[in-house]
């Protein structure tokens, strides 16, 4: 499949891929992608299903991974790979099945388990909400707000409906993501570990609990060059609640791209 992606930065250099987590899409890491574009080429993607990429049943992480294998083709066949949350997963995914495509991989506030963390409420407000006459964020945040008390939640999930259509409409594919829950909530069974040798990153909230003992246990068996790092003042939105420390954090552990090892 081919996906919405939007390239910034320089043409030299090794491209570094960010790659969004569920229901957002590319431009949800721009304050990353501005800052590592000051020196190499960034590119953001938005993941079958999100922004706008085409639509598809299958949301599994194979099917995810396939996807961004065949665009980093596209870009030249090697890149520094960056993932939050789901797409962590998918990140990690093609990592260990296709390691050579993989220079140096960052995964930031996910690890390679199954979680329990189910986002079908989301999907439930997000279908429920009648959007007949909205034309206004705001209209729409209000109505949200009656099934989604936190607003930083709400904020979250509009940015991905579209005011330009009337009425508006989700760039989001709800009945797909909501079919293969159980298979982005989780992990697939039969990957090989330690395969992806090179160097990796996991990048973790401290006021998060999606990577505890047993993430960080996880990541060490799958990827035993990683480094654990944990920013004091963010949540699992790593990259919202303190995006100068994460693209900081990023620009020194990735480089400019133009050190290929």
């Amino acid at each position: 499949m081919k996906l919405h992606h939007v390239i910034s930065g320089p043409s030299d250099g090794l491209p570094v891929l960010l790659v969004h987590g569920l229901f957002g899409q590319g431009r949800n890491l721009g304050a990353q992608a501005r800052r590592l574009a000051e020196t190499r080429p960034v590119v953001t993607v938005d993941l079958r299903n999100h922004g706008e990429s085409p639509h598809d049943a299958d949301a599994g992480y194979a099917a995810l991974a396939g996807d961004l294998a065949g665009l980093i083709a596209d870009l030249g066949g090697r890149v520094d790979l960056v993932g939050h949350s789901m797409g962590g997963k998918a990140a990690m995914v093609l990592a260990l099945t296709q390691p050579a495509l993989v220079r140096r991989l960052v995964v930031m506030d996910i690890a390679p388990l199954a979680y329990h963390h189910d986002q079908t409420p989301h999907i439930d407000a997000m279908e429920g909400l009648d959007l007949t006459g909205i034309t206004r964020r705001s209209q729409a945040d209000q109505a949200l707000a009656q099934r989604v008390n936190d607003p930083g939640v709400r904020a979250f999930l509009l940015q991905s409906l579209d005011l330009k259509e009337s009425p508006p409409v989700w760039r989001l594919s709800l009945p797909a993501l909501r079919q293969q829950m159980p298979q982005i909530v989780g992990w697939p069974d039969d990957l090989p570990r330690g395969t992806f040798t090179g160097k990796a990153m996991a990048l973790r909230g401290a006021r998060s609990d999606y990577v505890g003992d047993a993430g960080e246990a996880a990541l060490r068996q799958f990827f035993p060059q990683v480094r654990v790092v944990t920013l004091k003042d963010a949540g699992h939105w790593l990259h919202a609640d303190a995006p100068e420390a994460v693209a900081e954090t990023l620009a020194a552990f990735l480089g400019d791209g133009r050190d290929r090892a």
